[in-house]
């Protein structure tokens, strides 16, 4: 099982767009994908109609007498969700007298593991506020890899350097007292998303992060992706069932599939 955590600083990045496209993709490549909506503004829920204040994610964060049970609800073939919390943001403000308060997910997945079936996933992908607050870091500590994505904005290539300063001083402040090893051992890969070819942001961008290997994979924008998520669904998902759609996107689709290949390759 591997966790992936998409996360940015800024918003406007495209993140929750990513973490549908790629958990939709990796379900019709076979592998079992459990989705975790840990941003309180719960687009990842919404676009899959789930919206509700039980048996959310939070729960995770409550303590044992009041946590109720999360609820995993199937949205696809291979593909399962947890519903965000669209208080979670309120919820993780309570917990910074928590001297755990950075591994309450770790331990919510240790002590429901079994009850809950999670090593039977292939993949968990969270998705993240964009911030670095107490509740995304819990993600952060439980991942296996951070995928960020960037942007061809004015502040786009500097958010890259921003995150990767905060990722290292939390990898320096969460650790094993007894050992001295951290307990963030993500490795962070960054997508470069919505490029536009024709713009001199885009150029500028592709220009800074030629021979980055920290960049996994360079995804173009395409207005297919709006379209797709306006529709709840995924780009995959819409071409299989419009054929109109099918035919005028036909090769984006096998350009996106060859895309999340390398983003998969990255991350196995």
């Amino acid at each position: 099982m591997k966790i992936i955590t998409f996360t940015a600083i800024k918003g406007g990045v495209g993140k929750t767009t990513l973490t549908l496209n790629y958990g939709d993709w990796l379900a019709k490549h076979g592998k079992k994908v459990l989705l975790i909506d840990l941003d309180h503004q719960c687009n990842l829920t919404t676009v899959f109609e789930k919206t509700r204040r039980n048996n959310t994610i939070a729960e995770a964060f409550k303590e044992d007498d009041n946590a109720q049970k999360v609820k995993i609800d199937s949205v696809g073939p291979n593909l399962d969700l947890i519903a965000g919390f669209i208080d979670l943001d309120v919820l993780g403000s309570y917990l910074e007298n928590n001297s755990n308060k950075e591994m309450m997910l770790f331990m919510w997945f240790k002590n429901n593991s079994d009850s809950l079936n999670l090593t039977d996933y292939d993949y968990i992908l969270i998705d993240t506020h964009p911030d670095f607050s107490t509740i995304t870091k819990n993600a952060i500590a439980i991942s296996n890899y951070l995928l960020s994505p960037i942007t061809p904005s004015e502040h786009g290539y500097n958010a890259k350097f921003d995150l990767e300063t905060r990722l290292e001083k939390f990898r320096k402040s969460l650790f094993d007292y007894r050992t001295g090893e951290t307990y963030v051992d993500a490795k962070l890969f960054f997508i470069v998303n919505m490029i536009r070819h024709n713009t001199s942001m885009s150029r500028d961008l592709l220009k800074h992060i030629e021979g980055d290997e920290t960049v996994a994979t360079i995804i173009p924008e395409r207005e297919l992706f709006n379209k797709a998520t306006a529709r709840h669904t995924s780009i995959f998902e819409l071409a299989n069932h419009d054929k109109a759609v099918l035919k005028q996107s036909q090769k984006f689709i096998k350009k996106a599939d060859h895309l999340f290949q390398e983003l998969a390759s990255k991350t196995k």
